[in-house]
């Protein structure tokens, strides 16, 4: 055999047993260090600002900010870190929307009617007067185009947009006097944000706008005379009880409130299809996590406002509700001749509506009403 030729296959030869023991140490973790491939190198962490228009610690929708942060932190093995602030703490809590759009935080959570000034479209992707519940709000998101529409609206913002969970259909609202007819709406000033400011209003009521860490000092010092928040578990957080004994339902105005997340989209798009992902289960995760939380905590909420505070539980009554539902009907349309896009988001809107409120009375509606003939 030719010299070169014996030369070559002994440097093959040694260079095969130089790996197959380098292979063998690595799987024992006896490795050298020194002998072993390089270590793929730790990426450098993107350290993220989340500004959210609630108070901080507050129940549920705050605490789910923390948690998303946590989920998207220890999904990417640190790579990704939030620090999530309370409104108030970076930006003005309604100026979360504007700090993300201008690159001055990369991410908000909080409500999508707070940005109605942009355009009113925003109002049906959190909730409408008389709108959907959580679950088909939800399927007209994911499903049946609402997530593109929002897309597109979002976008012309730099925002990119998600649904981050459901506070579910909420209370009518906190009065100091009983509501006993129509008339008792005139003169009276409510909080309440988004198109259902604008129901009430046609009412002859005046709405008020306040973030939720104003609104326990406005009711107490009377500048305003009733307020709606969010639901048994956030409203005994509050206090509300301690000055109004009304509690009334049904929340017409807020029928499955979706809290939001948005990332600056130049943000958005430096991530990798990996990190997206990630992010994006990690917000499906929350969503479900915070949907069910609120039930479970609104239901034992509302029986300690009743047994233990002796809130008044009232329901508003069909003659209030009808024409409230009629004069919905008028603002909502009215909205939606404000501008194309808002039009074409309002018809998918409504068609989504028709469709899964079809589906709803022959599904749940009728067996809740089934079953609540066992209790007859």
């Amino acid at each position: 055999m030719p010299e070169t030729e014996k030369n070559r296959r002994g440097f093959l030869k040694a260079a095969g047993a130089a790996s197959a023991a380098a292979l063998v140490a690595a799987c024992d973790g006896q490795s050298d260090t020194s002998a072993a491939a390089p270590a793929v190198a730790k990426r450098r962490a993107k350290n993220l600002k989340m500004v959210t228009t609630w108070p901080k610690n507050f129940p549920g929708l705050g605490v789910s900010a923390e948690r998303l942060a946590k989920r998207i932190s220890e999904a990417t093995d640190g790579a990704i870190r939030i620090k999530v602030y309370a409104g108030g703490e970076l930006v003005p809590p309604f100026g979360a929307f504007d700090a993300v759009s201008q690159g001055k935080a990369e991410i908000y959570n909080g409500a999508e009617y707070y940005w109605q000034g942009k355009s009113k479209a925003f109002n049906f992707f959190a909730s409408v007067p008389f709108g959907m519940t959580a679950s088909e709000l939800a399927a007209w998101v994911y499903h049946m185009g609402g997530q593109e529409l929002w897309d597109e609206l979002a976008g012309g913002f730099n925002i990119k947009p998600f649904l981050l969970g459901n506070t579910g259909v909420q209370m009518g609202g906190w009065f100091r006097s009983e509501i006993t007819s129509l008339e008792d709406f005139k003169g009276l000033r409510m909080r309440i944000p988004g198109l259902g400011g604008e129901v009430i209003k046609r009412l002859g009521a005046t709405p008020v706008t306040k973030a939720g860490g104003e609104i326990f000092l406005a009711l107490s010092q009377g500048n305003i005379d009733a307020t709606e928040w969010v639901g048994p578990w956030n409203d005994l957080s509050f206090g509300f009880h301690e000055i109004a004994k009304y509690y009334y339902y049904p929340g017409f105005h807020e029928t499955g409130t979706a809290a939001s997340v948005g990332f600056n989209t130049d943000v958005w798009n430096s991530f990798s299809k990996s990190d997206q992902a990630i992010i994006q289960n990690a917000i499906l995760a929350e969503s479900d996590f915070v949907t069910a939380e609120f039930n479970a905590q609104n239901a034992r909420a509302l029986d300690t406002l009743i047994d233990k505070h002796g809130v008044q539980l009232r329901r508003f009554s069909d003659e209030i509700l009808t024409e409230i539902g009629r004069v919905a009907a008028e603002v909502l349309a009215e909205t939606a001749a404000e501008d194309e896009l808002t039009g074409r988001v309002y018809e998918s809107f409504v068609a989504a509506r028709t469709s899964t409120s079809r589906w709803g009375e022959i599904g749940e509606q009728a067996f809740r009403e089934a079953r609540a003939l066992l209790k007859a």
